[in-house]
């Protein structure tokens, strides 16, 4: 099944008309014809299976033949992450944990972050691709980059947790993390979170957790997170 993506359906429509760029998509390169069924989801939980009315190379129109409601978890997934040096390497963090699980993502500009803007229309992007190829039916919440400190002053429910590497006692993360519970999780830029920084963390109720034994890049970092908070809430 391929699926496609467009925010505007709703589980009211009855039919559809895909923009100029992906019909000639569907027509010219997927060859699909009058007759074919497609699949398509809003982000928002919803899969409509479709059926194509006019196979026009710019106004592909189809109607709604079933509509598929995703069942959201019960947990709600937020990491908040330092962007990387290399806009490749948080992409690919993007992509990777928009395809495992995750509900919402926050750029967090730290004292030591070497990259303090972002590209959001882009990023976003990637995770709608990640999002078609995974055949998920959500699209996780990406917010705009806001310092650490902004960040921390928001109101946050659920298990906090930040996982740096100054050395102290911490508990591992799937020590910590229980199913069905809301889970924030905070990961830092190359240089790690300032002392400064971390104890601001501590002061607004997050919790030191260990990754494992190894020292982690930023976005290998963050993906551990996100898998290990998934596979105790699909255990």
């Amino acid at each position: 099944m391929q699926l496609f993506y467009n925010p505007k359906i709703d589980n009211s429509a009855a039919h559809f008309v895909f923009s100029t760029e992906e019909s000639k998509h569907i027509v010219k390169v997927l060859r699909k014809k009058e007759g074919d069924t497609l699949h398509i989801t809003n982000g928002k939980g919803y899969i409509f299976e479709a059926k194509i009315l006019s196979a026009d190379l710019k106004k592909c129109k189809v109607t709604i033949i079933d509509t598929d409601k995703k069942i959201q978890k019960m947990h709600w997934l937020h990491m908040a992450v330092a962007p990387t040096k290399n806009n490749d390497r948080f992409e690919w963090f993007l992509e990777k944990a928009t395809e495992i699980g995750v509900n919402e993502i926050t750029p967090i500009i730290c004292e030591r972050s070497e990259r303090k803007v972002i590209k959001k229309e882009r990023l976003e992007k990637v995770m709608q691709s990640a999002m078609k190829q995974s055949l998920r039916a959500y699209l996780p919440k990406l917010n705009d980059a806001i310092p650490m400190t902004d960040f921390l002053a928001k109101e946050h429910n659920g298990l906090l947790f930040i996982a740096h590497c100054e050395e102290e006692e911490k508990m591992d993360l799937k020590r910590r993390v229980a199913a069905d519970k809301d889970v924030t999780i905070l990961i830092g830029p190359e240089g790690d979170f300032s002392v400064p920084e971390i104890k601001s963390a501590y002061e607004n109720g997050f919790w030191p957790v260990s990754l494992g034994e190894s020292r982690l890049r930023t976005e290998t970092a963050a993906l551990v997170a996100c898998t290990t908070v998934n596979i105790i809430n699909n255990g």
